[in-house]
């Protein structure tokens, strides 16, 4: 099958995300760089970098959008049981570098990761710059646990996580859904729907309605001490806390 893709040249743009095709769903164009500038922009019209090894670099917006409303999120029981122990620490921003790696070496279906070097060094890079950020969780001075993202005004966008230890990498998000509460987050872009995802309380939306909210939540600041590195406490939960 032949299909017609967009093809990005060295000037920073994108096509419009309705551009995008339904089969592969999402997929929008080819090529262009993994520069601060671009990933930012691609961001903040809902359109993320995924390809293996390999490959060229692929744009994408898939329809529909899996979102985490903030109150939304699901916090099990064992989880909250984990959450009260304070057996672990949370940090916010204190290892990037290690998490994204940790990400990068969790073993996939097909044995491979998206994850690339090319990849790693461009959010290193954007975190660097003050977009991409993460959530450590460590056992004394290792780190089990943790996910990265990137942040564009009021949104996150999560992009992966990982655990060597149960429920830390659930226990990296419930402190990050806490922190963004705080600071007065929209909501947190997961991209795409799956069943692990939906099990803390992700949903889906139509792409066009997502795109809306994004473009609402841009535009829009969030307070200076939010990113900077710092312990995350989490807070007490109720019994039958969704958050």
């Amino acid at each position: 099958m032949t299909i017609q893709l967009y093809r990005l040249s060295n000037e920073v743009q994108f096509p419009h995300p309705s551009l995008a095709l339904n089969d592969p769903n999402g997929l929008l164009a080819y090529g262009g760089d993994l520069s601060v500038a671009r990933l930012v922009l691609a961001y903040q019209h809902g359109i993320f970098p995924w390809f293996s090894e390999g490959e060229p670099i692929l744009w994408w917006s898939p329809d529909p959008r899996g979102i985490l409303e903030l109150d939304n999120f699901y916090a099990s029981k064992s989880l909250r049981k984990l959450a009260r122990s304070g057996r672990y620490s949370v940090t916010l921003n204190r290892d990037f570098k290690q998490v994204i790696r940790q990400c990068a070496s969790v073993p996939r279906n097909d044995s491979g990761t998206w994850i690339t070097e090319q990849m790693i060094q461009a959010y290193i890079e954007l975190h660097k710059a003050g977009h991409s950020h993460s959530v450590e969780i460590w056992d004394g001075p290792e780190l089990v646990g943790g996910l990265y993202g990137v942040a564009v005004g009021r949104v996150f966008c999560g992009e992966s996580m990982f655990h060597h230890r149960s429920n830390t990498s659930k226990l990296a998000m419930l402190a990050l859904v806490q922190h963004l509460k705080q600071a007065g987050f929209a909501f947190i872009d997961c991209q795409l729907q799956n069943d692990h995802l939906a099990s803390l309380g992700v949903t889906e939306m139509p792409r066009q309605a997502f795109l809306v909210r994004l473009r609402e939540a841009v535009v829009q600041s969030v307070p200076s001490h939010c990113w900077q590195p710092q312990e995350l406490k989490i807070h007490e939960l109720s019994a039958h806390t969704k958050l």
